[in-house]
């Protein structure tokens, strides 16, 4: 009798150590993603991105954000949530003297196909707040994506770092 519940017990274990390995196994593991098709796919988001920066088009940027994405921009709060990064767009898109052009250096697409990664460098004219006149800044900045449930790619988290400021004349 002994024998039977050991043998229960192991046979217990072993299965539950089968369902733990199959709780930790990707979703979409017999899945293969195509990561350059997805690449692809968020440098053309980039580019409809760019769009919305020339049409000063707050509410097209607004888009591009998960609801729990997070913008940093040098001198704003994190805006982490939808009525901090509305904020934060409306004054960007408001701007008369804004320009964005920005290019894309490097993108990463995660195997899984859920996340990615996109890095590059800016240019961007605004008013300077100090001054109230036109500012041009150049960095870098890094986004990273999360798939949607729709199949589209979302920012989730978007920061850009100035390097060299030069005043427009």
């Amino acid at each position: 009798m002994k024998a039977l519940y050991l043998s229960i017990a192991a046979g217990l274990a072993l299965s539950a150590c089968d369902m733990a390995n199959k709780a930790d196994a990707p979703a979409n593991d017999s899945v293969a993603v195509d990561t350059a098709a997805e690449e692809a796919a968020i440098k053309v988001k980039e580019a409809g991105w760019m769009e919305a920066y020339a049409k000063k088009d707050a509410a097209a940027l607004a888009a591009e954000y998960a609801d729990d994405a997070a913008i940093a921009n040098p001198g704003a709060a994190l805006a982490t949530d939808a009525a901090a990064r509305k904020a934060l767009l409306d004054g960007i898109a408001g701007d008369p003297a804004l320009k964005v052009d920005f290019a894309t250096d490097r993108v990463i697409v995660a195997k899984s196909g859920e996340l990615a990664s996109s890095r590059g460098h800016y240019t961007m004219t605004y008013t300077d707040p100090g001054t109230k006149k036109p500012k041009t800044e150049s960095g870098s900045y890094l986004t990273v994506y999360r798939k949607a449930a729709d199949g589209s790619w979302q920012a989730v988290e978007d920061f850009i770092t100035p390097g060299a400021q030069t005043a427009t004349p």
